[in-house]
Protein backbone atom coordinates (compact mmCIF):
# COMPACT_ATOMS: atom_id res chain seq x y z
CA UNK A 1 0.00 0.00 0.00
CA UNK A 2 1.16 3.51 -0.74
CA UNK A 3 1.08 6.35 1.77
CA UNK A 4 -1.57 9.01 1.39
CA UNK A 5 -2.62 12.22 3.15
CA UNK A 6 -6.23 13.42 3.11
CA UNK A 7 -7.15 16.83 4.54
CA UNK A 8 -10.64 18.16 5.19
CA UNK A 9 -12.05 21.43 6.47
CA UNK A 10 -14.92 20.73 8.86
CA UNK A 11 -17.49 23.51 9.20
CA UNK A 12 -18.65 24.33 12.71
CA UNK A 13 -22.35 24.16 13.51
CA UNK A 14 -23.24 22.49 10.19
CA UNK A 15 -24.88 19.23 11.26
CA UNK A 16 -26.37 18.85 7.77
CA UNK A 17 -22.93 18.11 6.29
CA UNK A 18 -21.39 16.54 9.39
CA UNK A 19 -19.94 13.14 8.57
CA UNK A 20 -19.04 13.90 4.96
CA UNK A 21 -15.29 13.82 5.62
CA UNK A 22 -15.52 10.50 7.46
CA UNK A 23 -17.59 9.08 4.57
CA UNK A 24 -14.92 10.14 2.09
CA UNK A 25 -12.21 8.51 4.21
CA UNK A 26 -14.24 5.30 4.40
CA UNK A 27 -14.71 5.24 0.61
CA UNK A 28 -11.01 5.92 0.01
CA UNK A 29 -9.88 3.13 2.36
CA UNK A 30 -12.34 0.74 0.73
CA UNK A 31 -10.95 1.57 -2.75
CA UNK A 32 -7.42 1.06 -1.42
CA UNK A 33 -8.36 -2.45 -0.31
CA UNK A 34 -8.20 -2.17 3.47
CA UNK A 35 -9.96 -4.80 5.56
CA UNK A 36 -13.44 -4.06 6.93
CA UNK A 37 -12.34 -3.97 10.59
CA UNK A 38 -9.68 -1.31 9.93
CA UNK A 39 -12.14 0.72 7.84
CA UNK A 40 -14.78 0.49 10.60
CA UNK A 41 -12.38 1.55 13.34
CA UNK A 42 -11.02 4.50 11.34
CA UNK A 43 -14.55 5.52 10.32
CA UNK A 44 -15.82 5.54 13.91
CA UNK A 45 -12.83 7.58 15.13
CA UNK A 46 -13.12 10.03 12.25
CA UNK A 47 -16.91 10.43 12.50
CA UNK A 48 -16.96 10.96 16.27
CA UNK A 49 -14.16 13.51 16.02
CA UNK A 50 -15.80 15.27 13.11
CA UNK A 51 -19.10 15.54 14.99
CA UNK A 52 -17.27 16.91 18.05
CA UNK A 53 -15.65 19.62 15.91
CA UNK A 54 -19.03 20.56 14.41
CA UNK A 55 -20.86 20.69 17.76
CA UNK A 56 -18.26 21.98 20.19
CA UNK A 57 -15.45 23.70 18.33
CA UNK A 58 -16.77 25.76 15.44
CA UNK A 59 -15.13 23.33 13.04
CA UNK A 60 -11.50 22.68 12.29
CA UNK A 61 -9.16 20.62 10.15
CA UNK A 62 -9.13 16.84 9.90
CA UNK A 63 -6.00 15.21 8.49
CA UNK A 64 -5.77 11.49 7.78
CA UNK A 65 -2.35 10.00 7.09
CA UNK A 66 -2.51 6.51 5.62
CA UNK A 67 0.82 4.78 6.09
CA UNK A 68 2.17 1.29 5.62
CA UNK A 69 1.64 0.21 9.24
CA UNK A 70 -1.01 2.57 10.56
CA UNK A 71 -3.53 5.29 9.86
CA UNK A 72 -3.19 8.50 11.85
CA UNK A 73 -6.12 10.89 12.26
CA UNK A 74 -5.37 14.41 13.48
CA UNK A 75 -8.28 16.68 14.36
CA UNK A 76 -7.32 20.28 15.11
CA UNK A 77 -9.68 23.11 16.04
CA UNK A 78 -9.54 26.63 17.41
CA UNK A 79 -12.59 26.12 19.59
CA UNK A 80 -13.07 26.81 23.28
CA UNK A 81 -10.82 23.95 24.42
CA UNK A 82 -11.67 21.24 26.92
CA UNK A 83 -11.43 22.46 30.54
CA UNK A 84 -11.26 18.95 32.06
CA UNK A 85 -10.10 16.24 29.62
CA UNK A 86 -10.51 13.47 32.21
CA UNK A 87 -14.14 14.44 32.78
CA UNK A 88 -14.77 14.76 29.03
CA UNK A 89 -13.50 11.18 28.59
CA UNK A 90 -16.26 9.83 30.86
CA UNK A 91 -19.02 8.01 28.96
CA UNK A 92 -22.18 10.10 28.95
CA UNK A 93 -20.55 13.41 29.87
CA UNK A 94 -21.57 16.15 27.44
CA UNK A 95 -21.59 19.90 27.12
CA UNK A 96 -23.84 19.76 24.04
CA UNK A 97 -26.91 21.96 24.22
CA UNK A 98 -30.51 20.78 24.16
CA UNK A 99 -30.95 21.66 20.48
CA UNK A 100 -28.04 19.39 19.48
CA UNK A 101 -29.24 16.57 21.72
CA UNK A 102 -32.77 16.89 20.34
CA UNK A 103 -31.26 16.10 16.91
CA UNK A 104 -29.74 12.89 18.28
CA UNK A 105 -26.18 14.14 18.77
CA UNK A 106 -24.21 15.04 21.90
CA UNK A 107 -24.75 11.87 23.91
CA UNK A 108 -21.32 12.10 25.48
CA UNK A 109 -19.86 9.05 23.72
CA UNK A 110 -17.62 10.78 21.16
CA UNK A 111 -14.30 10.81 23.02
CA UNK A 112 -14.87 7.42 24.72
CA UNK A 113 -15.63 5.84 21.32
CA UNK A 114 -12.59 7.49 19.75
CA UNK A 115 -10.41 5.98 22.49
CA UNK A 116 -12.10 2.57 22.20
CA UNK A 117 -11.63 2.24 18.44
CA UNK A 118 -8.10 3.66 18.18
CA UNK A 119 -4.88 1.97 19.26
CA UNK A 120 -3.45 5.26 20.52
CA UNK A 121 -5.12 8.56 21.34
CA UNK A 122 -3.69 11.84 22.53
CA UNK A 123 -5.61 15.01 23.41
CA UNK A 124 -3.90 18.38 23.69
CA UNK A 125 -6.29 21.12 24.72
CA UNK A 126 -5.94 24.67 25.97
CA UNK A 127 -9.00 26.58 27.11
CA UNK A 128 -9.58 29.56 24.84
CA UNK A 129 -7.10 28.29 22.24
CA UNK A 130 -8.34 24.95 20.91
CA UNK A 131 -7.91 21.21 20.88
CA UNK A 132 -5.88 18.73 18.85
CA UNK A 133 -6.80 15.07 19.02
CA UNK A 134 -4.45 12.55 17.44
CA UNK A 135 -5.51 8.93 16.99
CA UNK A 136 -3.60 5.99 15.53
CA UNK A 137 -5.23 2.87 14.13
CA UNK A 138 -2.71 0.11 13.43
CA UNK A 139 -3.13 -1.92 10.26
CA UNK A 140 -3.09 -5.67 10.98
Amino acid sequence: MESLRLTFQVAGGDLTHAGEASSQVKQTLRKMGYDSDTIRRVSVCMYEGEINMVIHANGGTATVDVGLDDITITLADVGPGIPDVEQAMQAGFTTAGDQVRDLGFGAGMGLPNMKKYSDEMNIESTVGVGTTVTMVVRIP
